[in-house]
């Protein structure tokens, strides 16, 4: 059952995607995202205290379908599980175009405050190489002109990520990464792991459950009562 949406409190969008062709960089030897397009567009409506109002699953149509192109997904592997949520009505097949249409639809009826993604450029890029590419640059920007995109890793990186206890937790339990000099992860899994106090937690990687984790850890972020970045984009001036 749906929870009434009190209109006089600020309301997110928090996205995120899960994606295909990532290319493999022959200088870098590594796979750059940079071309990432997306087959699941998934978000919440939240608010500050990550209550859930509501909740959409969009499957990419033009990429879920292609066979060629999933393969080249990170998370391949799920598409009996994507082709089963779509069975069951929990993920709406859409083209790029209407799940757009829509989105920007949801920020217009519920004048939502910003969009919000944990790395959110990622994300931000992604959903703008599909509207490019399915529309033939007809249409440039997925996002609603104006609205801001707010990074929810760089607002845990100025909250969570400082916190003594965070990088005690990181270091006691491995979570850090593999520079010369270590340092503690900020993933979201991890970042997660430490808000709940759970280390047997892992991602689910799909993109409904991983906006869910997201709006619980922006909504940790604002519990901390920091000055912390919060625009993907900062203002010049």
């Amino acid at each position: 059952m749906e929870k009434k949406i009190d209109r006089r409190e600020s309301l997110y969008m928090v996205l995120d995607t899960e994606t295909a062709n990532g290319i493999f960089d022959e200088v870098t030897k590594k796979v750059s995202l940079d071309f990432s397009l997306p087959y699941d567009v998934s978000f919440v409506l939240a608010n500050r205290h990550a209550t859930i109002y509501r909740e959409f699953c969009f499957v990419v149509a033009e990429i879920f379908y292609d066979k060629e192109l999933m393969k080249s997904a990170y998370y391949a592997t799920k598409r009996p599980l994507y082709e089963e949520m779509i069975d069951e009505g929990k993920a709406i097949v859409a083209t790029m175009e209407e799940i757009r249409r829509f989105i920007r639809f949801i920020c217009a009826e519920y004048n939502v405050k910003a969009v919000c993604a944990y790395n959110a450029r990622f994300d931000y890029n992604a959903t703008n190489n599909g509207i490019r590419l399915y529309t033939g640059s007809g249409m440039r920007y997925f996002f609603p002109y104006g609205l801001e995109v707010w990074d929810i890793m760089k607002m845990t990186n100025d909250t969570i990520a400082k916190q003594k206890s965070y990088r005690k937790f990181c270091f006691d339990n491995g979570y850090v990464t593999a520079h010369k000099t270590p340092r503690p992860q900020v993933k979201a899994e991890t970042v997660y792991r430490y808000i709940t106090n759970n280390k047997n937690f892992i991602e689910s990687h799909t993109g409904l459950d991983d906006a869910i984790i997201e709006a619980r850890i922006m909504a940790h972020c604002f519990r901390q009562h920091k000055k912390m970045r919060k625009a993907l984009f900062e203002k010049k001036g």
